[in-house]
C-alpha cells in the first residue's frame, strides 16, 4: 500500500515539474504573436523607407518674407530637376529666421538684412544676391529726387509736410513695415533710423504694414504716403525716388551708386546637413542665380 502510494506521489511530482517546463515563452501560441509583431514592425520600417524616398528627408527654410518669394521658384525649378520636393518654406520676417537658423528649430534661415553681431556667433552667413530699397510714393506726387538726409528726417517726423521739400501743402503720410521686418531692419541701419540703444526711431505716428503687398496697397491708396520696398517688386501702382539723384535701378545698385541697399542672406549652423547643402549649392549654381536674377543682383554673372 505503502509502496503504491509512493508511486503516485512520484507521478504527479513528475507530471507538475513537466507542466511547469512549458513556459507561455515556449508556446506555440506566443511564438506566432511575436513573428507577427516583427513582421508588422518591418512593414513600418518599410513604409518610412518608401516615404523618405518619395518625398525626401525635409529641409526646413525660415524667415525673410522678401528672400521667401523668390525661395518658391527656386524650390519648384530644384523639384523640376529631380531633387527631394519636401522643402518647407515660412515667410516669417528675417530676426524670426534668424533665431530659428540658431536655435535649429529651422535648417536654413533667410535673412534681408544684416545680422547683429549679438546673432553671427555659431553660424554661417551665404549672400545669395543683393537688393536696393526703393523709397516710393504716390505715383501723383510730384516729387521725384530727395537726398538721404530728407528720407531720414521725413521717417522720423522731423520734415512732416510735402512742401517742406519742394512738394504740395500736404501732411506727409509715412508708411513702414512691421518691427522684425528684414526690410524695414535694412532701411534703417542704412539711414541710421536707430538710436544708441538700438530702438527704432520711425515715427510712431506711422501706418505700419505687415509685408510688401502691404506697404505697396497703402503707397498706392494714400496720395500723401511715402514708404519702401525691395526694387524687385516696383511696379506702376507706386512711384520710386531717386536718392541723392540716384534712381534704384540694378546698374546703379551694382556700382555702388544707389546707396539703400542690402544683401539677402541665408544662415545655417556650420554642421548643415547635406540635403540643405545641396539646396544651398543649387541657389548658388547657374539656375539658382538665373532665378535670383529675375528679380534681384545675383552674386555670380
Amino acid at each position: 500500500m505503502k509502496k503504491r502510494l509512493l508511486s503516485c506521489i512520484t507521478a504527479l511530482v513528475l507530471g507538475t515539474m513537466i507542466l511547469g517546463g512549458c513556459t507561455a515563452k515556449d508556446s506555440p501560441s506566443s511564438a506566432v504573436q511575436s513573428g507577427e509583431a516583427q513582421v508588422a514592425e518591418d512593414k513600418k520600417e518599410e513604409s518610412k523607407s518608401e516615404e523618405t524616398k518619395k518625398g525626401g528627408v525635409k529641409v526646413s527654410i525660415v524667415g525673410s518674407t522678401t528672400v521667401a518669394e523668390p525661395m518658391e521658384k527656386l524650390a519648384e525649378k530644384y523639384k523640376e530637376l529631380g531633387n527631394t520636393d519636401n522643402l518647407e518654406i515660412q515667410g516669417v520676417g528675417s530676426s524670426a529666421g534668424i533665431k530659428a537658423a540658431i536655435d535649429g528649430s529651422a535648417d536654413i534661415g533667410m535673412s534681408s538684412r544684416e545680422l547683429k553681431d549679438e546673432e553671427k556667433e555659431g553660424v554661417v552667413e551665404t549672400v545669395i544676391a543683393y537688393d536696393g530699397i526703393a523709397v516710393v510714393v504716390h505715383p501723383s506726387n510730384g516729387i521725384s529726387d530727395l537726398t538721404k538726409a530728407q528720407v531720414k528726417d521725413i521717417f522720423e517726423g522731423k520734415i512732416t509736410n510735402w512742401k517742406e521739400v519742394g512738394g504740395i501743402d500736404k501732411d506727409i503720410v509715412v508708411v513702414t513695415r512691421e518691427a522684425g521686418s528684414g526690410t524695414r531692419g535694412a532701411f534703417e541701419e542704412i539711414l541710421k533710423l536707430l538710436d544708441e540703444n538700438k530702438a527704432s526711431t520711425i515715427v510712431e505716428t506711422a501706418v505700419v504694414g505687415e509685408g510688401t503687398g502691404a506697404i505697396m496697397a497703402a503707397v498706392a491708396s494714400k496720395e500723401a504716403s511715402i514708404g519702401y520696398v525691395s526694387e524687385g517688386y516696383l511696379n506702376d501702382t507706386v512711384k520710386p525716388l531717386s536718392i541723392d539723384g540716384v534712381k534704384p535701378e540694378v546698374e546703379a545698385i551694382k556700382a555702388g551708386q544707389y546707396t539703400i541697399s542690402r544683401p539677402l542672406i541665408l544662415i545655417t549652423k556650420s554642421d548643415l546637413k547635406p540635403e540643405a547643402q545641396a539646396v544651398i549649392d543649387f541657389i548658388l549654381g547657374d539656375e539658382g542665380q538665373k532665378i535670383m536674377a529675375e528679380k534681384y543682383i545675383p552674386v555670380k554673372n
